[in-house]
């Protein structure tokens, strides 16, 4: 007999089986070698330097002594005002002899005189300028009078009650004399007055 016919041929399913045996083994190896942790070698502490040492100096035990304050200074009052002394009498005049007699005349003196009224105008053209502004007020009045205060917004009342106004205002200062303010008052209101008749 021939040696080659001897052997027996390998099956093929046997070595499909064998070699998928073989590459599940090493699957296995594989993940087992995968699933462990590499742990990391310990490395030693760090070497911190000691801090240096502390000096502390120790000062003298006394006890602060408390500081004085500076002292104010002074202050010195005002010299009140001094009155003037009365002259002593001259030779040849009485005496006064009671302090009712010797007051008298500091109670004349003493008392206020009335504030005089700035004139601005002359006395003659003062009472020509007072007729003019009378006649300016009168004006503005009568045109004030020909609106319907009711048909008036706000804005056109609120214009309406300053003409009136104006008007008041120029009225006392014609009493008190004061003829440049009231002519421009009522300069003022008859303006006002002329624009709220003519709407």
């Amino acid at each position: 007999m021939n040696k080659c016919e001897n052997r027996s041929v390998p099956n093929p399913g046997r070595i499909l089986v064998l070699t998928g045996q073989a590459c599940l083994a090493a699957l296995l190896v594989s993940g087992c070698a995968r699933a462990h942790a590499v742990a990391m070698p310990d490395r030693p502490p760090l070497d911190m330097p000691e801090p240096p040492p502390r000096e502390v100096q120790v000062r003298g035990t006394e006890v602060p002594q408390p500081v004085a304050l500076p002292e104010e200074p002074r202050r010195t009052p005002l010299p009140r005002p001094v009155a003037p002394r009365p002259e002593p009498p001259r030779a040849g005049t009485a005496r006064p002899d009671t302090p009712a007699q010797a007051e008298a005349p500091k109670t004349a003196e003493e008392t206020p005189r009335p504030p005089t009224t700035l004139q601005t105008t002359p006395a003659a053209a003062q009472g020509e300028m007072e007729r003019a502004i009378r006649a300016t007020m009168k004006r503005a009045t009568e045109d004030l009078a020909r609106v319907d205060y009711r048909a008036l917004n706000a804005d056109a009342r609120t214009q309406y009650d300053t003409a009136k106004r104006f008007v008041q205002q120029a009225d006392d200062a014609i009493r008190a004399k004061n003829l440049v303010l009231a002519k421009n008052l009522a300069d003022k209101a008859a303006v006002i007055a002329a624009s709220q008749a003519g709407r």
